[in-house]
């Protein structure tokens, strides 16, 4: 079970930051400002989502540092996803950002490993 079920823990309160136009959140809902990597992530569950959208300043977030914040919000053996949506559903309203998705009333499908690589 992921962090956003149950709240931010006490350990990721000292990152956490009120952005203008976003209201303070609780503990399930926020921002934070990740100092150690210079990552903002804005974090929520709502309408069957737990949601974390990961953004930098002045470069598109890495596979690292998505994975770094999987890492933070959700558990080892959860499975996350990105999406790429229809381009006529395309939201923009940040130039380096991406998206953690995992929905809350279900589990995502994964492909057998071997279609990946070797182990």
């Amino acid at each position: 079970m992921s962090i956003l079920a149950f709240g931010l823990p006490a350990h990721m309160e000292k990152w956490r930051v009120e952005l203008p136009g976003y209201p303070p959140g609780d503990e399930q809902n926020g921002a934070i400002f990740w100092k150690p990597e210079g990552i903002t992530a804005l974090f929520s569950n709502g309408l069957s989502w737990e949601h974390v959208s990961v953004s930098r300043k002045k470069r598109t977030p890495s596979w690292d540092d998505m994975h770094r914040i999987k890492e933070l919000f959700w558990q080892p053996e959860d499975v996350v996803i990105q999406f790429h949506p229809p381009r006529s559903e395309y939201v923009n309203n940040h130039q380096h950002c991406l998206h953690l998705w995992r929905p809350m009333n279900g589990e995502i499908i994964t492909p057998p490993s071997i279609l990946v690589g070797i182990k």
